[in-house]
């Protein structure tokens, strides 16, 4: 069997007295699509956050591919290959929209700043090439018009897209998306999906954390669910659907209402 991307036991973490998470343990199977859903304050943040370490755990495990991630550092963690997104659109100013998605590639830079500075033949033919990757994705979220544009100029549909393509273009072998489809309208998540759909199919493993539960039973391979920082249950989309205890969750019990 292969090795889980991603394989949390028993996560647990409290803020004061309140219990953010309680024995969360789930498997993300490799080159796939996985989603995270739950009502508002369910912890599903909380989960990313102690994922990467954001947030020291109080109890738990996280394993990547069979690494433990335990005492890594965010940066570290990225390095591995586990690339996050955050629920706000993270743009970085005074760039443009290919200068935001090169920032990406940070990690894998190759030449020395000392060539880059004095622009020699390697540091040209690096940039070159990265360039050309960073505009073939901004291709395929469809924002190629956008290439020169300003990035904070953006509208913020196009904002968050921008994000999950420069968590592309640092090379991940997981990408954790946290709402990335907060603030699109139907046609930019139609496009959304059909992006993490070709980045699952391209050998990339994905985790997403979504409420718009059109997209997630549309693209998701698993879908986990969580409530009270605890997990409910998981399941394919179409188990999801139809299990009573994901209708509690999100609606309460008969008694409640």
């Amino acid at each position: 069997m292969s090795v889980p991307a991603l394989e949390a036991t028993g996560l647990s973490k409290s803020f004061g007295g309140v219990r953010a998470t309680s024995d969360a343990s789930f498997v993300v199977p490799p080159n796939s699509v996985t989603a995270l859903i739950g009502p508002n304050g369910a912890g599903k943040t909380t989960l990313f956050n102690l994922i990467t370490n954001l947030y020291p755990a109080d109890a738990g495990e996280v394993r990547f591919f069979g690494a433990s991630l335990a005492g890594c550092s965010p940066r570290t963690i990225a390095r591995m290959g586990l690339i996050r997104t955050f629920q706000s659109a993270r743009i970085f100013p005074g760039m443009t929209a290919l200068e935001n998605v090169l920032a990406g590639a940070h990690l894998h830079v190759r030449s020395h700043a000392w060539q880059q500075m004095l622009w020699l033949p390697v540091a040209r033919r690096e940039e070159a090439r990265l360039a050309g990757k960073a505009a073939a994705l901004l291709e395929l979220a469809g924002l190629a018009a956008f290439r020169d544009v300003a990035a904070t100029e953006l509208p913020m549909g196009a904002q968050k897209l921008l994000e999950v393509i420069r968590g592309l273009m640092a090379g991940p072998r997981l990408l954790l998306l946290d709402e990335p489809a907060a603030g699109l309208n139907d046609s930019e998540t139609a496009q959304l999906g059909g992006l993490l759909s070709a980045v699952r199919d391209s050998g990339t493993t994905v985790m997403v954390v979504e409420h718009n539960m059109s997209l997630v039973m549309g693209i998701a391979d698993r879908v986990i669910v969580l409530d009270a920082g605890n997990i409910v249950t998981a399941g394919t989309p179409a188990e999801i659907r139809r299990d009573p205890r994901v209708i509690e969750a999100y609606v309460g019990r008969d008694d409640d209402v």
